[in-house]
Order: C-alpha cells, then sequence, then structure tokens
C-alpha cells in the first residue's frame, strides 16, 4: 500500500489523465466512427470510396505507428498542437475505423423495407439515416462499440511513450525512486481496471434500457 499512498497525487493525475484522454478520444472516435458509416452505405460512390479507405489504412496501421505519423506528421505541416491533442486525434482517428464497422454492421441489420418505405414519403439519405436507421442501428451496436471503447482506454497507454501524462507512465518515476516494480504496476493495473469497469457499467445501463431483448 505505500505506493499508493505515498504517491497518490502522481497516481491521480495519471488515472485523471488516462480519463481524458478516453473520454476525449470516444467522442472524437463516435463522431468519426458514425460519418465513416453514413459515407459507406451512402448513394454517392466518392463518399463509399473514403469511407472505405478510411477504414482499411486506419484499421490496418498499427496504432503506434498511427501516433508517430500524427506527433511527427502534422508538425512539419504547421500543425503545432499539445502532445494530448495529439494523441487524442491518434487514439480518435484509429478507433473510427472500428467504430465505423460496428455501426455499419448495425445499419445492414436494419431491413431494407424501412429505408424504402421513408424514400416513398419523399425523405432524403440524410433524414433517412438519421431518422429511420440509425436510431434503429443503435440498439444493436451498443455491446460491439462499448468494447471498442474498452479497448480504446486501454490502448491509451501508447500516449506515455510520446509525453503524455497518463496512468502507465506513473511507473516511470516510481521505478527511478525505488518502489516494487511489482506493486507499481498493481496500482496501475486497478485504475486501468476501474476505467474499463465504469465504461462497462455505462454500456451494460445503455443496453437494458435499449438494447435488442435476446
Amino acid at each position: 500500500m505505500d505506493v499508493l499512498t505515498q504517491n497518490f497525487a502522481l497516481y491521480g493525475k495519471g488515472f485523471l489523465g488516462t480519463v481524458q484522454l478516453t473520454v476525449y478520444a470516444s467522442l472524437l472516435a463516435l463522431a468519426l466512427g458514425i460519418l465513416m458509416a453514413a459515407f459507406r452505405v451512402a448513394p454517392v460512390a466518392s463518399l463509399r470510396a473514403f469511407g472505405t479507405v478510411w477504414v482499411s489504412v486506419l484499421r490496418n496501421t498499427p496504432l503506434t505507428l498511427l501516433f508517430f505519423a500524427v506527433m511527427l506528421g502534422l508538425p512539419r505541416f504547421g500543425l503545432v498542437l499539445p502532445f494530448t491533442v495529439f494523441a487524442v486525434i491518434a487514439l480518435g482517428c484509429y478507433t473510427s475505423a472500428f467504430i465505423c464497422e460496428a455501426v455499419r454492421a448495425g445499419i445492414n441489420t436494419v431491413p431494407v423495407g424501412q429505408g424504402e418505405a421513408a424514400r416513398s414519403l419523399g425523405m432524403t439519405f440524410d433524414q433517412t439515416l438519421s431518422a429511420v436507421v440509425l436510431p434503429q442501428a443503435f440498439r444493436t451496436v451498443i455491446p460491439p462499440i462499448g468494447s471498442t471503447l474498452i479497448a480504446l482506454a486501454k490502448n491509451s497507454a501508447i500516449a506515455g511513450s510520446f509525453s503524455v501524462t497518463e496512468l502507465l507512465g506513473t511507473y516511470k518515476p516510481l521505478n527511478e525512486q525505488g518502489y516494487s516494480i511489482i506493486w507499481t504496476f498493481v496500482w496501475i493495473a486497478v485504475g486501468y481496471l476501474i476505467i474499463t469497469l465504469a465504461i462497462s457499467a455505462v454500456f451494460a445501463l445503455l443496453e437494458r434500457r435499449w438494447g435488442v431483448p435476446r
């Protein structure tokens, strides 16, 4: 317990850093993921192609490589931001590809007749998607999106290698001070467990309220 009690402020700072990364990157991932899913089912070929390329590239690119591309590449184009913002961009964009595929799978569960009925009433593609298809698809994609965001929370550990304050990075100063590396990582694991259980609880609540009965 000494590792935790004597360094509670350090653990707390890392814990809050991970929570912030998870929340902001999740919001970005959800926004981009839903947008890319809309692109992938759009009637415009160029949008479908863009969505396909986005998903294919990001799903097949190692997250660490994406971090290097964002952290080192964007400043070369004059975009200089705090490393935390770069980390959110890398995490959010990477996870959006998986959110996109989950949402697209949910869209495919909606009967085709729903969209045809909406179009017969004169609704546009945007109106059909937002008012008819996505609300029904949302009920089936709650579990996979929850799992994806849990993975995002754990992937945020990579940000510590790029001077971003997060939970895993707390082991470095503690190791230098001579604390037991085993207990250092035990409390880090407890912190991640708290975060992932919180995400699981939120999505379990959403699933009980809006999920498809099984």
